[in-house]
């Protein structure tokens, strides 16, 4: 093998022991009779030093020759030392050049010279040897990590459902079309009535985290055309606040997982993440309306609340409670998909929520009607044909017990988390209305 240690695995236990290290030429010093060549891995930089008369001198001659970005491999003796800038160095037996990296790169990895997002995006695979770019996807990770954990703990079980669907989950989102053989298809939306009918069947209490296709032509900082969704239902609830008490124990836990686990990668991102507060403001959306009114800005009952009444509401809480996370609920049935209950005693508001960060929504839920002949009349109201849905009506007509769930944007969660500008910084490969490559 070409490696033995990753560079945070060096530890003083290792002094004078032979170890192998690999990566990415960093930086080449030549002060004439000592070369230094620093490696970066993914753990951060290794300091190799070569001494003319300690060294090899094919070794010692090869060092200089060498170009930024080149992968080696090097084997040699740890020596920890106050001389060396990282507290330890390399002492080389071996160096061997396994990928000569052509000039010039496409951009500075180092990140002295700054390029544009689309630039990055371009040549995503270099952008991602800077390590505050890395340490964004070790985030990442450790987010799925944690959202797994959680849900197993609940008693959730993991589920899969299709992402080539025949009809459209709530009949408004612009769907991607493609030919399924002789049929025409679409890329799934969201997993929402398939999740819905796993209720019917004993699994009472299932997750999902997969991607999600909308065809939305949105040039935003925080729409994506393919995204992953963290989805969730349970079955034998009484109200949506049983959906809401796990929704914020989640994103709660994910917090401070990433707070515990990753301080490393936080320390890269030079970013403190606060620990959220328990439990998460509810506001309704009557009463948002009200706050917005007394910040300027009026919006008539029933109408969405838009990207400056989110970004308004969430200063106001910052400023007025110090809090990140808050619920808006109780939204105007009118707002919501089909699949979403009434209040029985105020038909005209349902049983939804939000969740906002920092004045971005990223998860929607509620408790969902489960009652067949109200379900199938409420797809009716919204101008769609219940026969269009037998197959999700089906089970509603043999026992569906009283259910919810939610929708969490994985990449919002992430963006908000770290509090970046852009939901591109969070996604490997980002497909939106412009970008169908790399």
């Amino acid at each position: 093998m070409y490696r033995t240690h990753y560079s945070n695995q060096i530890t003083e236990e290792l002094n004078g022991q032979k170890v192998k290290v690999a990566g990415w030429v960093y930086e080449v010093k030549d002060l004439g009779g000592i070369k230094f060549l620093w490696i970066r891995d993914r753990e951060g930089i290794i300091q190799v030093t070569a001494p003319k008369k300690k060294v090899d001198q094919e070794l010692f001659k090869l060092i200089p020759k060498l170009n930024a970005e080149d992968v080696v491999a090097v084997e040699g003796i740890v020596n920890f030392t106050p001389k060396a800038k990282l507290g330890f160095e390399i002492l080389p037996e071996k160096l061997e050049v396994l990928s000569r990296a052509q000039t010039p790169l496409p951009l500075d990895p180092t990140g002295k010279i700054k390029a544009e997002l689309d630039t990055r995006l371009d040549n995503r695979f270099m952008d991602l040897r800077r390590p505050e770019v890395m340490a964004i996807f070790k985030i990442r990770s450790s987010v799925f990590k944690a959202v797994r954990d959680f849900f197993h703990s609940e008693g959730f079980v993991e589920v899969h459902t299709p992402k080539i669907i025949a009809t459209a989950t709530e009949g408004g989102t612009e769907l991607f079309p493609m030919k399924y053989f002789e049929e025409d298809a679409f890329l799934a939306q969201s997993p929402q009535l398939y999740k819905q009918m796993i209720m019917a069947s004993g699994l009472d209490r299932v997750y999902e985290i997969a991607p999600i296709f909308r065809a939305e032509e949105h040039n935003t900082t925080r729409h994506l055309n393919e995204a992953w969704s963290i989805d969730a239902e349970m079955a034998f609830i009484e109200s949506e606040e049983e959906v809401m008490n796990l929704l914020e124990r989640l994103v709660a836990h994910t917090v401070n997982y990433i707070r515990e686990h990753n301080e490393r990668e936080l320390k890269t991102l030079d970013f403190e993440l606060e620990e959220p507060k328990l439990p998460f403001r509810r506001v309704t959306y009557t009463e948002a309306l009200e706050i917005l009114s007394d910040l300027g800005k009026e919006i008539p009952w029933g109408e969405d609340i838009d990207t400056e009444g989110e970004k308004l509401l969430g200063q106001y809480i910052k400023e007025n409670y110090n809090e990140d996370l808050y619920f808006l609920y109780q939204y105007p049935s009118e707002a919501k998909p089909f699949y979403i209950m009434k209040y029985e005693d105020k038909p005209e508001i349902s049983k939804s929520f939000d969740l906002e960060y920092r004045g971005i929504e990223i998860t929607s839920g509620g408790q969902r009607e489960h009652r067949y002949d109200v379900l199938k009349a409420q797809i009716a109201e919204k101008g769609l044909n219940p026969e269009s849905f037998e197959f999700y009506l089906k089970p509603f007509r043999y026992g569906m017990p009283p259910h919810g769930g939610f929708g969490l944007g994985a990449e919002r969660l992430i963006k908000q988390m770290l509090n970046l500008g852009n939901i591109r910084e969070v996604i490997l490969f980002p497909r939106d209305r412009k970008r169908l490559t790399p």
